[in-house]
């Protein structure tokens, strides 16, 4: 196993994604392999997307011509984020059935909410 990752807000420069935020974004991805693009499924912590965000991931995935996979520990070597002012900017690299590490990237802000946080799906594309 990894060593831990905590939450750092550094807006000078990029940071591992924090240990304890893997498994949302784990459950996120599992739901897009799904085609739960609006996460109907409800994910602990995670805001559901909106019908026209979710067309929007579903056609870049499509589009991509691949199939998702589930996100491997590897994942986290190349994901990062970066506490922006109010938010952190959250970029986890994905992964394909044909390629494995894909230039697929799942983006996401995540929110301080008292003691917890809360997950705000935006994209996902290609850089």
């Amino acid at each position: 196993m990894s060593n831990v990752v905590s939450v750092l807000k550094d807006k000078h420069g990029q940071q591992p994604v924090p240990s304890a935020w893997r498994n949302t974004f784990s459950e996120i991805v599992e739901a897009f392999k799904d085609k739960d693009f609006t996460l109907a499924r409800g994910i602990a912590c995670v805001r559901p997307i909106s019908v026209e965000d979710a067309e929007g991931i579903a056609d870049n995935i499509q589009n991509y011509g691949a199939l998702l996979i589930s996100l491997p520990e590897e994942a986290w070597q190349t994901s990062v984020c970066q506490w922006q002012e109010g938010h952190w900017s959250v970029m986890v690299d994905l992964f394909t059935e044909s390629e494995g590490a894909s230039d697929l990237v799942l983006h996401v802000r995540v929110y301080e909410n008292g003691s917890a946080f809360v997950f705000e799906v935006h994209l996902v594309y290609v850089p």
